[in-house]
């Protein structure tokens, strides 16, 4: 694992993928941030009023004293990961391929379909933002609440990246789908959530760590 994490921070750092972040995900986060910008007060009412008809959540003392203002920062925040995220999967087969032919020498193919790319995008998306309110309170716990985040993220990348890179180099990602480590992989990657600007290269890292985690198998076979 520590191998496969040397390598995709050394891939990140190569001028294609820096120019693919550039356009993609920083293109991305600037029109999610004028989106917010414009909307924000329907934006924010709308959260504040779903968090507080949450049964339970609604009746923290966070939520009626204003929490819910920080409550739509924290949503706001995953959609606009979960909208870079979207993008990188649409916009990053030419990269991986052109870095699996450079490192691995495997010629891949492209089977993604974007219909199939798009439906494990907004389902993981969807369970990313339901339990992310859901699970709110346990965000202002010390220590609680970055496990939670950190597992939320995880979920949030997991299988439409795995489906984004795998569609590039087998042809039936169930397979591979099952093994435990996939869940490692995307535990690492969901990290760079956590660092401003670093956040913008963590859809695009976790597509390079699982592209070294899967071509290495492949390769030995």
């Amino acid at each position: 694992m520590l191998q496969i994490i040397i390598k995709s921070l050394k891939d990140i750092l190569s001028p294609p993928v820096l120019g693919f972040i550039f356009k993609v995900s920083l293109g991305a986060f600037f029109l999610m941030v004028l989106f917010f910008w414009l909307f924000w007060d329907s934006f924010s009412y709308f959260v504040g009023s779903l968090v507080a008809a949450i049964p339970f959540v609604g009746s923290f003392g966070f939520v009626k004293s204003g929490g819910s203002f920080i409550a739509a920062l924290i949503v706001a925040y995953g959609i606009i990961i979960a909208t870079i995220s979207l993008l990188t999967s649409l916009y990053s087969p030419k990269l991986l391929l052109r870095l699996a032919k450079k490192e691995y020498g495997v010629e891949g193919v492209d089977r993604s379909k974007v219909t199939r790319s798009l439906y494990y995008n907004i389902k993981a998306g969807l369970i990313f933002l339901i339990l992310l309110i859901l699970a709110l309170p346990l965000l202002f716990v010390p220590v609680l609440g970055q496990i939670v985040m950190l597992i939320l993220w995880a979920i949030l990348i997991k299988e439409p990246t795995f489906y984004d890179v795998s569609s590039l180099f087998i042809e039936d990602e169930k397979s591979y789908l099952g093994q435990k480590s996939i869940w490692i992989v995307a535990v690492i990657a969901s990290l760079f959530n956590y660092i401003p600007i670093l956040n913008l290269f963590a859809p695009i890292f976790a597509q390079i760590m699982f592209m070294h985690w899967l071509l290495p198998k492949l390769v030995r076979k």
